[in-house]
């Protein structure tokens, strides 16, 4: 009978084997991108462009049907990224000079040193709105034009019948505005300033009213979202969802019996109302990001901040490949939002936030990648955020 034991695996040799590997494999590396340093001067000099899909394709087949079966996949995935980091570096090696790099320059030269403190400004809404205390915030004495739907600001903008618009795009509680998101693909327009408002929500009803005789709340569906609990605990309660908090605190104060608003605390006064209940929101925390849009590009001194709409290619690993980009250029992405595309079948647009200011290198870089490889790539711009 055969006694002799199986020899034990010894780990640190097989790092050490590890090691050897990762090293050769680094030197390949540096190679390889240095082989795609001399690609970029070539396609300068022919004014080829720096995406080569037919020629990307055969790569990832080729090295695929090299690789052993069990790991064909992954050498494709790793070579993926080979290709994304490689298309980066020749955009890299090759500049930053594009219309979008050039616009962005001149919006920066251009841009009074700082921010306006009066404007005629767009809001969703009537007087009370948080759109309006935002609006009060961002600028000391703005001049507000109401308007019914969001869409109508956006519409205002392109008009000209304001310089600014202030829209509610993110709540801490409800997540994201998605109707604000949509509305974003289909008009034209600049992100110039950003703002957070802390939101408290309270209960309001006509003078005298108990919470008793309370049959229906009315607000805005992001209010009754962020206001769930308290919602909850009065499930024999109609709920009604409205174009705006302000909207409904007024329609209450109008002629509205046993109907109560959810809304801001500055709505009873403007509206003689009673307050039934305080601090009703789900979170503490409870803030909104405002955007502060206009017509043209206005890039400020502080600006640190830029937003990107983006259609991705529906297919496997897409937006990994995209992601990557991000991080070989060292750029903080803070906002990635997904909208589905209408009439295309699981197609999806994404909004990206990330930290770079406008002068930033890695952030022309990005924009060179970006606007020369993507059909519908939008810049969408660089703005400051006010905490």
């Amino acid at each position: 009978m055969n006694d002799t034991k199986k020899k034990p695996i010894d780990l640190s040799e097989i790092r050490r084997e590890i090691d050897r590997i990762d090293t050769d494999l680094v030197s390949l590396f540096a190679a390889r991108m240095r082989a795609s340093a001399d690609v970029a001067e070539y396609k300068r000099a022919s004014g080829m462009a720096v995406t080569d899909p037919v020629r990307e394709a055969a790569l990832l087949d080729r090295v695929a049907a090299m690789s052993p079966a069990e790991t064909a996949d992954y050498t494709r995935t790793l070579y993926t990224n080979i290709l994304s980091l490689s298309r980066a570096y020749q955009h890299a090696r090759l500049g930053n000079e594009s219309p979008l790099s050039k616009m962005i320059a001149r919006a920066t030269a251009q841009t009074p040193k700082t921010f306006p403190t009066t404007a005629k400004v767009a809001c969703q809404g009537t007087d009370g709105a948080y759109s309006c205390k935002a609006a009060e915030q961002l600028f000391e004495r703005p001049d507000i034009h109401h308007y019914a739907q969001f869409a109508d600001v956006f519409t205002a903008i392109e008009r000209e019948e304001c310089r600014y618009g202030v829209l509610p795009i993110e709540n801490s509680t409800a997540g994201s505005v998605t109707e604000i998101y949509d509305l974003m693909s289909k008009h034209r327009f600049y992100i110039v300033r950003a703002l957070r408002l802390d939101i408290d929500h309270c209960l309001l009803a006509k003078r005298g009213t108990k919470m008793e005789n309370i049959t229906e709340i009315v607000s805005h569906k992001q209010a009754l979202l962020q206001c769930a609990a308290f919602l909850a605990k009065h499930p024999h309660i109609k709920i009604t969802a409205m174009d705006n908090t302000a909207v409904a605190a007024r329609y209450v104060a109008e002629n509205h019996e046993g109907v109560a608003a959810i809304a801001g605390r500055e709505c009873a006064t403007l509206y003689d109302l009673d307050l039934l209940a305080e601090e009703i929101c789900d979170s503490t925390h409870n803030r909104t990001r405002f955007i502060c849009i206009s017509k043209t590009p206005e890039i400020y001194e502080e600006a640190d901040k830029t937003s990107l709409i983006l259609t991705i290619p529906h297919k496997p690993g897409a937006l990994s490949r995209l992601l990557t980009r991000f991080d070989a250029l060292r750029i903080n992405l803070t906002k990635l939002e997904s909208r589905p595309i209408p009439d295309r079948d699981f197609e999806f647009r994404f909004y990206f936030d990330l930290v770079a200011p406008a002068n930033s290198p890695a952030l022309s870089h990005l924009l060179a990648e970006l606007c020369g490889e993507h059909e519908e790539f939008r810049y969408l711009g660089t703005y400051a955020e006010i905490q």
